[in-house]
């Protein structure tokens, strides 16, 4: 491995990932460098499936780091557009740094990279108009907003061998990977960016790489880290949002006909009192609930989709949009406190209550749950009482926004529903960036999820190869 680099990128998540494969393709001879915190693609397992509860993985949990980040390892799901609009409704603001019409030419080939790589040719939502149609005219009139964009779905599994394709692609092309390495300061000297301090994760080794770009692209997973550089470089931000909520565990029969005509419908609402923005993201079809480990041993739920394996239960997360303001602008701090006050009501695992119980102001035992007709697929979820820790407002959007949707599709508010929680976004430190997407810091750059841009694997893997183009003749 060389110690100097044209481009050094901080983490390798799909913004990473297709950052270095369109270097392949503009010049080869550029010599790039990704760091990873975490392992190899095919290194990368879950240990909850043969031992039944999380273990806390060390020094970093399998699913949130490694070679494609914490997204791919979700349900794998890549959201693209429809032709007439004239904004992006879903997947963050890189379209705000470079026009609606660049963003959907970017998506367009960043999919057909996805496509040579082996992802699913189907398309999910862009048949049975009329009855979408219906779906949207439906919650219009419960003041709710559908967004329905085609997705292609990968499936967890899948999405395991189409990244780990990309990485020997790489290797095979002159690209460098470090792993299970962190970055543990930036270099940067006159506010310039000059190379990185790493520390090897296995012989605590520490060394010194330079390069003549450094490229930030850690996702949510690196959110936290991410706010102590800019603290500690004076790098600039801008007020962030915080998304909390839950994931919420329903029948397939439910949802079948959202499941059907769409695969994930995303609805959006502001419930009062409070006229928060509530949505609906990341929707699995006979999935199974997920957990997963960030920094300082947190626990946060999420959700699997696989092609193969199936569930009889739907799940997706309802989230909360904070913003905050003077005096108090820590929305990374506040989520993490809600989750840790979480965590510890259940000994240090994710909590489930049934949506019931709520209504009833008391909480879920165990016993209950066993007899409960939706069955849990987080079998390491600690039956409890969310209500403790989840915050009044917080809860109050939530149960609004279930009864809301219940009118839309009947049984959502069923009361033998379950809540997982916490389910919290950790993309509200945003990085202050040019169209160039340069930071504050002459040669630091930023993209992907971490630095709030984008939010999800489409967008954030587009912003990679925008990012190539834009250092092209620049290294």
């Amino acid at each position: 491995m060389k110690t100097t680099y044209d481009a050094i990128v901080i983490g390798a998540g799909p913004g990473a990932i297709f950052f270095a494969y369109e270097m392949t393709k503009l010049n080869k001879n550029k010599k790039v460098l990704l760091i990873e915190q975490g392992k190899r693609v095919e290194e990368r397992t879950c240990p909850i499936e043969k031992v039944g509860k999380c273990v806390k993985c060390k020094p970093f949990c399998n699913i949130t780091s490694g070679f494609s980040g914490a997204g791919a390892f979700s349900d794998g799901k890549l959201s693209l557009y429809n032709q007439e609009d004239e904004d992006f409704y879903v997947g963050g603001v890189l379209h705000e740094y470079v026009g609606v019409e660049e963003t959907k030419k970017l998506i367009d080939y960043t999919d057909q990279i996805y496509l040579n790589f082996g992802a699913e040719k189907k398309l999910e939502g862009i048949e049975h108009k009329d009855e979408i149609s219906k779906i949207k005219t439906k919650a219009k009139k419960e003041g709710l907003t559908l967004i329905n964009i085609p997705i292609r779905h990968l499936g967890t599994e899948k999405a395991h061998e189409l990244y780990k394709k990309l990485e020997y692609y790489l290797e095979e092309n002159n690209v460098d990977l470090l792993f299970e390495t962190i970055v543990e300061d930036l270099i940067i000297k006159d506010n310039e960016a000059k190379g990185v301090k790493v520390k090897n994760t296995k012989t605590g080794d520490i060394e010194e790489i330079f390069g003549k770009k450094v490229i930030i692209a850690v996702g949510r997973k690196g959110a936290n880290w991410l706010v102590n550089m800019c603290e500690t470089h004076n790098i600039k931000t801008e007020a962030g949002v915080v998304d909390i909520g839950v994931r919420y565990e329903l029948p397939d029969e439910v949802m079948k006909d959202i499941n059907k005509y769409m695969y994930e419908g995303k609805f959006i609402g502001r419930p009062g009192p409070f006229k928060d923005k509530v949505r609906t993201f990341c929707q699995n079809p006979s999935g199974f609930v997920s957990e997963e480990v960030y920094d300082n041993n947190l626990s946060l739920v999420n959700g699997h989709s696989y092609k193969e394996k199936k569930s009889t239960n739907t799940n997706l997360a309802i989230l909360v949009s904070h913003h905050f303001n003077h005096p108090f602008n820590k929305p990374i701090d506040y989520g993490r406190n809600i989750a840790k006050n979480l965590n510890e009501l259940g000994n240090g695992n994710i909590v489930v209550q049934r949506l019931g119980d709520i209504y009833r102001g008391k909480r879920t035992w165990e016993a209950e749950l066993k007899n409960n007709k939706v069955v849990p697929t987080l079998k390491s979820a600690v039956a409890g009482d969310i209500t403790f820790a989840l915050g009044y407002r917080t809860m109050t959007d939530i149960l609004q926004f279930i009864r809301c949707l219940d009118k839309v599709v009947e049984g959502f508010a069923n009361p033998e529903n379950l809540l997982y929680a916490p389910e919290i976004k950790f993309y509200s430190n945003k990085v202050t960036i040019n169209k160039q997407f340069e930071t504050s810091v002459k040669d630091l750059y930023c993209i992907g999820d971490g630095g709030g841009m984008t939010r999800g694997l489409m967008m954030a893997s587009a912003s990679g190869v925008q990012m190539a183009r834009i250092l092209e003749n620049k290294i």
